[in-house]
């Protein structure tokens, strides 16, 4: 009866897991978010039976870039099936991406606001009713001559920021909703034939990739699936936000990309998360040994980074109380910043000094 037990058990868990994995599709540790959604028109809609699937970033680990997969319309695979999009959130060490699925009911997106009806809570653009798609004309482009079974509701949004992840430095905080999480749970067909080759030709187009356009693809949406040269596809009017090299998720978090956005940083909250590499030596023992290192060294740096942003804090509310003019409060934001970069320079030499001690033995050959 105890081993019948712990079958039971043992089985169970690995079904959670399977559940859990199948919405997710991770890969090496990303740790800088995607770049701010471009801005882009609507492609006209094909025909009757077509639904939105929006534009998103996804990530290609062989240039180690962010590309653009234009938005596009697509056949519902099944009547009464409405699009989930995908969309990347942060799992605590890089950013983790999640697929986009066909089910009943729209579940969670991160709440980033796509547009065209996505707009962070479920979906506006449409409905279906008796076995056909009913079009929300108000935020979906679609010719009425041909396409009749359509209706006007006005929708109000405001999108000012353009941010493409969930969670991390500056991401979106929502979280799912209990009608999201019961979404999850239902029956799902993952991404279509026709949308898996739509993203394929996305990755193999360099100008699709965020180091070539800056933030603005050449082609941000499509009238179908890989209708990249159609006359109907049209490019981004301009990107979500200014675009710069630490906006890349290349380089894994290198030192460079680091710098980059530690420049500007005046307080701890304001660097990017901490996070590990992956070391990849050939010897299980030494690769576990060296996270080992990196998960106390990094507990630590956490440790003196909430340090010193509660002794900034402390100062802040004493700055309030005392009522300081503007030149004092300028005064103390300068000496924070420069708190805060002598902190993340120390830290970086830590770090430079884990990897050196590291390299010696990435020279060693494995053993068998």
């Amino acid at each position: 009866m105890h081993i019948r037990f712990i079958r039971t058990l043992l089985f169970a868990i690995i079904v959670l897991c399977m559940s859990a994995a199948s919405f997710a599709q991770i890969g090496v540790a990303i740790r800088i978010g995607p770049p701010a959604l471009p801005v882009y028109e609507q492609p006209l809609c094909p025909g009757d039976g077509y639904l939105w699937t929006p534009g998103y970033w996804a990530y290609d680990y062989d240039v180690n870039d962010y590309y653009w997969v234009p938005g596009t319309w697509v056949m519902a695979p099944e009547v009464g099936f409405l699009w989930t999009p995908a969309y990347w959130g942060w799992g605590g060490d890089g950013f983790v991406f999640y697929d986009g699925y066909w089910g009943p009911h729209v579940g969670f997106y991160g709440g980033i606001n796509y547009g065209f009806g996505y707009f962070g809570v479920g979906f506006e653009g449409g409905r279906w009713d008796n076995g056909h798609f009913f079009y929300n004309r108000s935020v979906n482009n679609v010719n009425m001559n041909e396409i009749h079974n359509v209706y006007n509701t006005p929708v109000t949004n405001h999108n000012e920021s353009h941010v493409s992840y969930n969670g991390g430095n500056g991401g979106i905080t929502a979280r799912p909703t209990a009608e999201e999480e019961s979404a999850a749970r239902e029956r799902h067909i993952p991404p279509v034939a026709v949308q898996t080759q739509h993203a394929q030709a996305a990755r193999a187009n360099p100008q699709q990739r965020a180091a070539a356009n800056m933030g603005k693809p050449g082609v941000a949406a499509t009238p179908r699936p890989g209708d990249f040269n159609d006359r109907g596809a049209v490019p981004a009017k301009e990107a979500g936000a200014p675009y710069t090299p630490a906006n890349r998720g290349g380089s894994q978090g290198s030192s460079e990309n680091n710098t980059a956005r530690t420049s500007t940083a005046v307080h701890p909250h304001d660097l990017p998360p901490l996070a590990r590499s992956t070391p990849n030596t050939g010897n299980p023992k030494l690769d576990k040994k060296y996270q080992q290192q990196q998960d106390k060294q990094i507990a630590k740096q956490q440790q003196e980074r909430d340090k010193l942003q509660q002794k900034q804090d402390q100062e802040h509310l004493n700055l309030d109380k005392q009522k300081s003019n503007d030149a004092q409060k300028q005064q103390v934001e300068q000496k924070h910043q420069q708190q805060t970069q002598q902190l993340q320079q120390k830290h970086q030499q830590q770090t430079q000094q884990l990897q050196q001690r590291q390299q010696p033995a990435n020279r060693e050959p494995s053993k068998r």
